[in-house]
């Protein structure tokens, strides 16, 4: 195959991300319950707290997939490149790519022929990983879409006719409710052609401690990752919280699967975000983040439901974590 360094970058609108942040934070804030979507914790100090959390050792959804990418990548790419031809391998929310990293390592050495689009919120993250890309692996083409999922990847299936492998890891569809995920897969199976690729990962059900300490760590890294969305709206919406009056609690439900993250005000107390005021009584909760579990059959359900056939899975080797292929049917 013939190779050339190609680096382009699809951006999304900056007034238009503002708008929107305004927008949802003071929806979310002005509902009952509150709540504050879990996409905009990633800003550059989000994002650097969360490489954080997945190097803590009660976070053991990293290693989990880790292990998966390291030790079965050769199983991955059989899936992924059943027919070696040429294709799109798109990743939803890549951040730095340390996972994906040994998946595109194990493909541009196979000789695949693809182009790797990574898809992220944060600017800063996406430039990070693009010069690392451009380092380790020369020559491999990659264009850069900042901005939200389902737009930038909707611009991605634009960007040429060929087979499309979308990525989407890390349990992120753990981040949303049960309703929401089977939104989210159908919105994004209408993008896309039959016969292409979803490589999606999920979080099994396990040991409710275990759970439950991956989200409330003794270092309290995850605490501080909750309250910097209290400090960037500070930031960027011109608000006045006080981070020492709020506090991070995290639940897990072991039969649904739902694991919780709340910040909880210690008084009553009133908070400024730009020209609105927002009220708040003592031990009211901000929910701040959903960490849905899975099992097996649950997995299945939601391909079938969403227009998706299950091709496989593939556990860690302690068969706590799970990377489903869907291929999208006729």
């Amino acid at each position: 195959m013939g190779r050339h360094l190609l680096s382009t970058v699809v951006t999304a609108s900056k007034e238009d991300s503002a708008t929107k942040f305004k927008k949802d934070v003071l929806n979310g804030l002005q509902s009952n319950p509150k709540k504050l979507h879990p996409k905009y914790f990633y800003d550059e100090v989000g994002s650097e707290l969360f490489r954080k959390i997945m190097k803590l050792p009660e976070y053991y959804l990293t290693d989990c997939e880790l292990d998966i990418f390291q030790n079965k990548t050769a199983e991955l790419s059989k899936l992924i490149n059943q027919n070696n031809d040429e294709f799109d391998l798109i990743e939803l929310g890549a951040g730095d790519g340390f996972k994906s990293k040994y998946l595109l390592d194990y493909l541009f050495h196979d000789n695949a022929d693809f182009t790797y689009m990574p898809i992220d919120i944060s600017k800063s993250v996406l430039t990070y990983l693009s010069g690392s890309l451009h380092s380790e692996l020369p020559g491999m083409e990659v264009q850069t879409f900042e901005g939200e999922y389902m737009e930038m990847l909707a611009k991605a299936c634009y960007t040429s006719d060929r087979r499309k492998v979308v990525l989407f890891l890390g349990a992120n569809i753990g981040n949303m409710e049960m309703q929401e995920a089977m939104e989210f897969c159908s919105e994004l199976q209408v993008l896309l052609t039959p016969g292409d690729l979803l490589l999606i990962g999920f979080d099994l059900k396990k040991n409710p401690e275990q759970v439950l300490s991956a989200y409330n760590d003794k270092s309290g890294i995850t605490s501080k990752f909750n309250l910097n969305l209290l400090e960037r709206i500070n930031r960027e919406l011109g608000a006045d919280f006080k981070l020492d009056q709020f506090e991070h609690y995290p639940t897990y439900d072991p039969i649904s699967g739902s694991c919780r993250s709340f910040l909880v005000s210690l008084k009553d107390q009133q908070v400024t975000i730009g020209e609105k005021k927002v009220n708040f009584y003592k031990n009211e909760v901000i929910q701040m983040e959903i960490s849905q579990k899975y099992d097996a059959s649950g997995i299945c359900n939601l391909a079938a439901n969403t227009g998706f056939e299950t091709l496989g899975m593939i556990t860690d080797s302690k068969q706590w974590f799970v990377d489903a292929i869907w291929k999208k049917l006729e």
